[in-house]
């Protein structure tokens, strides 16, 4: 009888025009244009504020980590009015204009003298920098609050929307949807280089109204390719928030918390699973058995005649309870990820004032030199991840398997574990690579600077490309591994958690980066991090990260001995097939 209502139901249901292919210009395009706007923009926002706007290096290192900590943030904000109020169209919509209106504010504050600080010198004569104004700065801020909004509702929807336009039940639709997932990365590399190359020498060296009018144009086609493209898309309306489902089954096992658990718990417990549930069938765990109390039935309970419960606030399934059990296991290693960030945004960062200090000239013959830009090194954490993943791909995991049996060669708490061990290594190199940078700096300077920053080393910026590569590396195995955890992990209708959860932990992880210098800076009276790195001792401070990551990497290895996977009764050990069904399956909900 229940797999008759089921069929009634998906006859009912109006039937969908998925136009797969013929979308993805309009998407495909989108999604290029949109990252190179924005990738243009933020890439090189610490260089425009300590340069443009002459804030001290601590205070535009905080404010960018609050900046990015406020874009990642906000995406769990934009996930639950994409999936409870809006759905996924209109939320890119708007997005996409609060987005576009932010670079245009930015740009205008390069452009217009008046919205921003004058050029060191210009104030008063032989006087120092002059500092922004507040109505300069609330100017930028607005700018910035801008591409918040935008980024909140982009980031969280953005893949959803585009696999959307497929066909999940068909051959052609599944192959669709493999290809676009393929763009949308390419596109994502692509847009990094672009922006980290091209439009950051047009920032530094031309000019920054232009190197900010550049990406304000780019999202602006970005804007113009999404809603001509109107007409054609596949346009879901919104299903409803998880969130819901997660609050019912805590207020319900809190009323049942004085109710004992009876012995044989799975045959006892509400059991009810509705016939057009998306989600797979979990098996009942003994890990947090205080949340199956909400699935004890007591003669309170009421029931409709479908069989689900009256009250979902006080009876909930085990299904519904094992969903749960799942974001509730996920949340210390996600604690871990968000202290491997932590570390790493703290490298990244710092990376760029290491590179203002050094020699960037990259000689053609004997005279003639290009200057590389500060911020465009960052591109070769971008180039050690393109040239990883393919390797690791198409040989590595091919081998693991012979070896692991297992499908990815090993398994997805190990990769990550792999990556936060080559952070450590990283981060001790970065610390060795400043003490030669800040000795050359010191005894054989290249030359001597007349802004606040002090002499410039003789070491060659190169000197930084291999600790940028082993970034690249690390996050090869870390970042990917960590968002293939959190799709595989999460039932299927919280996925949109789960792809939010990656951005709200980066979001902590700048908060909590920010919080770090400044805690670091005081303690240290600004001996490890001052204006002039050749005054201070960056490399103690890359030392003590180091160690940071090392206490993270233990407490990491730990929570993946005590977890289980979902469906599987095995601690630490992947033995679950998540193959492309499961996938393809549940991408449009």
């Amino acid at each position: 009888m229940e797999r008759n209502n089921e069929d009634v139901h998906n006859l009912d249901e109006p039937k969908v025009n998925y136009k797969g292919v013929k979308a993805m210009p309009f998407v495909v395009g989108n999604e290029t244009f949109e990252k190179l706007g924005t990738t243009g923009t933020s890439s090189n926002l610490l260089v425009y504020l300590t340069d443009v706007f002459h804030m001290k290096n601590i205070t535009a290192t905080t404010l960018m980590n609050i900046f990015h900590g406020s874009t990642n943030f906000s995406t769990l904000f934009g996930a639950f009015l994409c999936d409870t109020y809006f759905g996924r169209y209109k939320t890119l919509g708007y997005a996409s204009i609060a987005s576009l209106l932010g670079m245009v504010v930015l740009t205008l504050t390069a452009t217009i003298e008046k919205l921003h600080p004058p050029d060191c010198g210009k104030g008063s004569a032989g006087g120092p920098c002059l500092e922004p104004t507040p109505w300069q700065i609330a100017f930028l801020l607005f700018g910035l609050g801008l591409l918040v909004i935008g980024a909140g509702g982009i980031r969280p929807c953005n893949l959803a929307f585009g696999a959307d336009q497929f066909n999940p039940n068909t051959a052609s639709g599944k192959l669709g949807i493999n290809s676009f997932f393929n763009w949308y990365y390419f596109t994502f590399t692509f847009a990094m280089m672009i922006s980290l190359t091209i439009i950051v020498y047009v920032q530094t060296e031309v000019s920054w109204a232009w190197g900010l009018a550049i990406p304000a144009f780019l999202m602006f086609l970005s804007c113009a390719l999404f809603f001509m493209g109107s007409w054609i898309y596949v346009k879901l309306e919104p299903d409803g928030s998880p969130f819901t489902s997660v609050m019912r089954v805590l207020m319900a096992a809190f009323k049942k918390r004085q109710l004992p658990l009876p012995d044989q718990q799975w045959p006892s417990l509400f059991n009810h699973i509705p016939p057009n549930s998306i989600n797979s069938k979990l098996p009942c765990t003994d890990q947090f058995s205080f949340l199956d109390k909400a699935a004890i039935i007591t003669p309170e309970d009421k029931f409709k005649s479908d069989g689900s419960a009256a009250d979902p606030w006080t009876l909930c399934s085990t299904q519904q309870v094992e969903e749960v059990k799942c974001l509730v296991r996920v949340i210390p290693i996600w604690g871990a990820a968000i202290i491997y960030h932590v570390a790493t945004t703290q490298q990244q960062t710092y990376v760029v004032f290491q590179a203002l200090q050094s020699d960037r000239r990259l000689f053609f013959g004997n005279t003639h030199y290009f200057k590389i830009p500060a911020a465009s090194y960052t591109i070769f954490t971008m180039i050690g991840l393109t040239i990883w993943i393919p390797f690791y791909d198409r040989i590595l995991v091919p081998s693991l398997r012979r070896i692991t049996a297992r499908e990815g060669g090993i398994t997805l708490l190990q990769k990550m574990g792999l990556g936060m061990g080559i952070a450590i290594v990283t981060m001790f190199i970065s610390a060795l690579v400043e003490q030669k940078r800040r000795n050359l700096a010191l005894t054989q300077p290249l030359c001597e600077e007349t802004g606040r920053r002090g002499s410039v080393s003789s070491m060659s910026a190169l000197w930084l490309v291999p600790q940028l590569t082993l970034i690249g590396l690390s996050e090869a195995f870390t970042v990917i591994a960590q968002v293939e955890f959190y799709y595989k992990e999460f039932p299927e209708n919280m996925r949109s958690i789960g792809g939010s959860l990656s951005f709200v932990g980066l979001a902590l992880s700048n908060y909590l980066s920010g919080f770090m210098v400044t805690v670091v800076h005081r303690v240290s009276a600004g001996n490890w991090l001052p204006e002039d790195l050749n005054e201070g001792r960056l490399d103690y401070f890359y030392f003590l990260v180091s160690g940071l990551e090392a206490v993270n990497l233990g407490y990491f290895v730990l929570c993946s001995k005590w977890y289980k996977y979902k469906g599987s009764g095995s601690h630490g050990v992947d033995e679950m097939d998540f193959g492309k069904t499961e996938f393809e399956k549940t991408v449009v909900y």
